[in-house]
């Protein structure tokens, strides 16, 4: 076994504010049993990404105060250089007038939520066009079959079976019968297809502003704004980016500031107003709050398109 997977490259980050990591990582992780993501028993976060450099897994472990980063694989210099900017270094909630009383008590409660931010906007997109217009369980069902049989095998001394995000090459030449057993119908298919053949320069949005990025992703093939709203929020940790059209967020923001049961996307964008600036950091929040909006009419149908 070579010293690049055995002994990992370090470093220790001090951060200004508090950081908690399930919080601030939690929003990278794919449903449960992601394999690119793994909590150990003494609460380190463990995590792959597919870096500019290379394959890459890095631990992730708070020590009073401070935070340990190890890193393996070819990547690792590149991951500890970003690693600030994961844990949310680059989050700034300075103007946010928390003056709902919902909003003021959770971020009283939980002070180490952060926005995180990879660079990684290829390795974003992808999961987010898999969750498009289907349940969480079908789009974490392919999120883990696609990574478990096409994902690269972690560098160093991972404590489970962790895979490393596909190159857009591997992407590119897997077969149809193969998307199809990963429950991926025709459209999304064609668009991760679509994005791998370009992905060099949606890559190249890492070093663009949000609004730049966001225009050259609505420019591909079956990205619209939901996805790409999902997509910056990660690479960029996008502060006033929503995810207009989401099955759920709506209800929970409606619900959540006024007590209706049931807000469409234009309901919650003039509650959002006047948090401009801020407004996924207010999602993010209302998120941990553990409000639900009530359930009304039948829920989406999961579908397996393996059996077709």
């Amino acid at each position: 076994m070579t010293a690049e997977l055995t002994l990992p490259r370090q470093r220790v980050y001090r951060p200004r504010e508090p950081v908690d990591l399930h919080a601030t990582l939690g929003t990278h992780k794919h449903g449960p049993g992601d394999p690119c993501h793994h909590i150990d028993g003494a609460g380190a976060h463990w995590r792959t990404w597919r870096t500019p450099d290379g394959p890459v897994t890095v631990r992730f472990a708070v020590t009073k105060g401070e935070i340990s980063v190890e890193a393996w694989g070819s990547g690792a210099s590149w991951a500890l250089d970003t690693a600030p900017s994961v844990l949310g270094a680059d989050d700034d909630w300075t103007g946010l007038a928390l003056d709902h009383p919902l909003l003021h008590d959770t971020r009283r409660r939980n002070p180490g939520l952060r926005l995180s931010r990879s660079f990684r906007v290829f390795e974003a997109l992808v999961p987010a066009i898999i969750e498009q217009l289907v349940t969480g369980v079908e789009a974490f069902r392919s999120w883990r079959q696609l990574l478990s049989r096409f994902g690269e095998p972690a560098p160093g001394p991972v404590p489970v079976a962790l895979k490393v995000f596909p190159g857009a090459a591997v992407l590119r030449d897997i077969p149809d019968w193969e998307w199809h057993r990963a429950g991926l119908d025709g459209r999304r298919r064609r668009t991760v297809i679509a994005a791998a053949h370009v992905a060099n320069r949606i890559d190249e949005c890492a070093n663009l502003d949000v609004e730049t990025a966001s225009k050259r992703l609505r420019s591909l093939f079956g990205v619209g704004q939901w996805t790409v709203a999902e997509t910056l929020q990660r690479s960029h940790g996008a502060p006033d980016l929503v995810s207009v059209g989401d099955y759920h967020i709506p209800n929970l923001v409606g619900f959540a500031l006024t007590g209706a049961p049931r807000t469409d996307d234009a309901g919650m964008l003039a509650l959002l107003a006047p948090y401009a600036g801020h407004r996924q950091r207010v999602v993010r929040l209302l998120e941990a709050s553990g409000r639900r909006a009530p359930r009304f009419g039948p829920r989406m149908s999961i579908r397996d398109y393996r059996r077709d």
